[in-house]
């Protein structure tokens, strides 16, 4: 294997250890009383290291928000002849929720999405990190969606399209994450429980189509 091969792949571990180690120390301690130090002790790296993957603690929360945006454009750039907007949207949204980035492949993905909902009602600084991250992504979408069906709708027209299906899963994610029906030491179950909810929200979107 090349040397930058390696490197990735330490990197990747590295990466993966600090995410694990936070995630863990949030669910057990809370976001506000862990320190980037103790997230650096857990994953057995220094604090230093800690800033060369993470600007900071709060980003821990956001590690995967342009691999999701990357893979609903690539869904709908790749849309098929005959789909109407709304077949390509819902197409592009499932890829972005189907592809958290290959560092979070597993239940890791679900437990970070539950702690930046929790957290988030608690530390402005995160909920308006969320509503900007989410905002970002949702004027990418719309403007792709716009470039792919010029003749459907204007720019206006595919913002709200957007809007309206991003904010009806948001919203049912967000109940979701503050029931205490499921809890996010469970992640296969977490994980589960989010996919479930989501096709819920969007069937009566699916049934337009």
């Amino acid at each position: 294997m090349p040397p930058s091969a390696l490197r990735d792949r330490k990197r990747e571990r590295t990466r993966r250890a600090l995410l694990e180690a936070a995630a863990e120390l949030f669910e057990t301690r809370g976001y506000e009383e862990t320190t980037v130090a103790d997230i650096a002790a857990v994953a057995e790296v220094g604090t230093r290291t800690f800033f060369n993957y993470f600007a900071s603690k709060e980003e821990l929360l956001f590690p995967e928000p342009d691999d999701r945006v990357r893979a609903a454009v690539v869904a709908i750039a790749g849309r098929r002849p005959g789909e109407r907007p709304v077949e390509v949207l819902l197409r592009a949204l499932r890829a972005a929720g189907d592809n958290p980035g290959e560092h979070l492949i597993d239940d890791l993905a679900a437990r970070i999405a539950a702690l930046r909902a929790q957290v988030s009602r608690t530390v402005p600084a995160v909920s308006g990190r969320a509503a900007h991250a989410q905002l970002l992504a949702q004027r990418e979408i719309a403007r792709q969606l716009h470039a792919a069906f010029p003749a459907e709708f204007d720019e206006v027209g595919a913002a709200a399209l957007v809007g309206a299906v991003v904010g009806a899963v948001s919203g049912a994610l967000t109940v979701l994450f503050q029931g205490p029906q499921i809890g996010i030491d469970d992640g296969e179950r977490l994980q589960r429980k989010i996919h479930e909810t989501t096709s819920e929200v969007l069937r009566p979107w699916l049934a337009r189509v």
